[in-house]
């Protein structure tokens, strides 16, 4: 762990981010009795270190600024890969509902969408995930991915040239053995939703991907189908949450509020027109840098 004088925060292995604090006894977690307003319930507690910083959902989005998300990306999943440790077998998380490896579980829940045209654009995107993507992910690099790099999930700070530059990255819970593609997807569909022209996204965020990690055939060919394969995942997975916790709607629907509209137009204007603004773009991104 290492500490650097330009960002002024902790980096781990290079990677802006959090580390746990131990306990007085040297346990990095504890159980402690707390009342939260429910009465008195046990709680795992753990302290992490402060990561400065204001979430990239808040600022404005330029081109360089989602390139240099893509390149962040590509450089974490890089870090991650070389991750040792005598439990790493428990990110194999084979029935993990959020893992892209598992998209095609989202059948189960579909039940949510019931009456709403919605579901059959979902059920489209399941049947071009498995006419398309399984018989491909052969061809995929594996690797262990963070499966939550999104908008409220990366830190960014002002820069010297009044734009802004990554500063951290939070929440490695959902971390799972997955492959670069499913990263580099995750990352384009949420930060689509923060974004005036959503399509525009994805041609600056796979240059800075490319930098570090150039796609192969295989990837290249499945990174449209994944990206709505997330944004199915988002919208679907909310809407079963909120049967369950209808208290929590206004969080666990934080998505949606776009996602839809988005995900209506990514599907209406097919895999070739898509591909051709995000290749295209990325090419001449890539060419000014």
């Amino acid at each position: 762990m290492t500490k650097t004088s330009t960002w002024c925060q902790w980096t781990v292995n290079g990677l802006p981010a959090q580390t746990a604090m131990p306990t007085a006894s040297g346990q990095l977690m504890s159980l402690e009795e707390i009342d939260c307003g429910y009465g008195c319930q046990k709680y795992l507690v753990r302290l992490l270190t402060y990561l400065p910083g204001t979430t990239i959902s808040k600022v404005p989005l330029t081109p360089q600024l989602l390139y240099e998300t893509g390149k962040t990306a590509a450089r974490m999943d890089l870090i991650l890969q070389e991750m040792e440790h005598p439990q790493l077998s428990v990110l194999q998380r084979e029935n993990f509902k959020w893992s892209l490896s598992n998209f095609t579980m989202l059948e189960a829940f579909l039940s949510v969408l019931d009456g709403d045209p919605l579901q059959e654009v979902v059920k489209s995107v399941i049947h071009q995930y498995k006419s398309s993507v399984v018989p491909k992910r052969s061809g995929f690099r594996k690797c262990i991915n963070h499966g939550d790099f999104n908008d409220l999930n990366v830190l960014v700070q002002p820069d010297e040239s009044d734009g802004y530059k990554i500063s951290g990255i939070l929440d490695f819970g959902d971390m799972n053995s997955g492959y670069y593609i499913h990263e580099l997807a995750i990352a384009i569909m949420y930060m689509m939703t923060e974004h005036p022209n959503p399509i525009e996204v994805g041609g600056p965020v796979l240059a800075g991907w490319e930098s570090v990690l150039p796609l192969n055939e295989a990837e290249r060919e499945c990174l449209y189908v994944l990206v709505l394969s997330r944004f199915c995942q988002s919208l679907v997975l909310a809407r079963h949450s909120v049967t369950l916790h209808p208290e929590n709607a206004e969080y666990l629907m934080i998505s949606s509020k776009r996602g839809i509209f988005i995900l209506r137009q990514l599907w209406e204007l097919r895999k070739e027109q898509v591909e051709k603004v995000w290749f295209e773009s990325a090419a001449q991104f890539s060419d000014r840098k």
